[in-house]
């Protein structure tokens, strides 16, 4: 059974399934879609073209799916999609697309998103990241998996964070960090291996210190990138992380912070 609060503005045109829940004085607009057992709390506004998938748990005061803050945006019928068991809390923003970046932002499944951060148009977040208080994901911005982005960190337009990667503190980001790194300052650089992060994950030993390696050849060493990287592929075992790591400096369209 849906459960809607008396003082709730629902619109009749919005699409809820089983078992959501929506709060005192939430307003939720016509094009918007919330999949089943989803908890809106009170006061929560989202409107838009957005899509909330199955298990989201949305706090107070948060903004779902409100226009882009692009003076670009002239009122395209951009999206706002967000996956599966999401908890989004208290005051955090999130905002659709833009004609200029693909018209959608898209979150994953099993994302935090704590008070007061802001997810901008034509965002990427893959799962199970946490954007703690105040972080602040400026237009186009890429997170993969597994990142945790420390609070009243701000990132730059267009860049890419990669899986498992960490971001120190009010750390300034303007340049992609590649996966499994630990960046932190003002601009960040990279601070060694987000070691901490992977032993949660279950990496055992070998693969942690094979990335060790890895990470003082591509950025530690005094090589040319390329051969770094031509010198990493010849004396590494081919894993994943490994393969990852080189794909993703090689594909870097912002550079690498170091």
């Amino acid at each position: 059974m849906k459960k809607i609060h008396e003082t709730a503005l629902v619109d009749r045109h919005a699409e809820l399934g089983s078992d959501v829940e929506i709060g005192p004085y939430a307003i939720i607009g016509p094009q918007v879609k919330i999949g089943k057992g989803t908890k809106i709390r009170s006061h929560v506004v989202v409107e838009g073209r957005t899509t909330l998938g199955e298990g989201n748990v949305i706090f107070s005061f948060a903004t779902v799916g409100t226009p882009p803050q692009d003076l670009k945006y002239k009122g395209e019928a951009s999206e706002l999609i967000i996956g599966n068991y999401n908890t989004i809390r208290e005051y955090a923003s999130l905002n659709p697309g833009t004609q200029g970046g693909g018209m959608v932002t898209q979150v994953g499944d099993y994302n935090l998103l704590m008070m007061y951060c802001h997810i901008a148009h034509d965002c990427t977040l893959g799962n199970r990241n946490i954007i703690a208080n105040g972080a602040t994901l400026g237009g186009h911005v890429v997170v993969e998996d597994f990142v945790i982005v420390g609070g009243l960190v701000g990132v730059h337009q267009f860049v890419r964070i990669g899986s498992g990667a960490l971001l120190g503190a009010g750390s300034m980001v303007s340049k992609d960090v590649p996966p499994f790194c630990n960046a932190t300052g003002d601009r960040a650089r990279l601070c060694g291996l987000n070691v901490e992060g992977m032993r949660r994950r279950g990496f055992d030993r070998t693969r942690i210190e094979t990335l060790k390696k890895t990470y003082r050849v591509i950025f530690q060493s005094k090589l040319k990138t390329r051969d770094a990287l031509e010198k990493v592929r010849r004396e590494f075992p081919a894993s994943d992380e490994v393969q990852s790591l080189i794909s993703f400096v090689m594909n870097s369209q912002r550079g690498v912070c170091r």
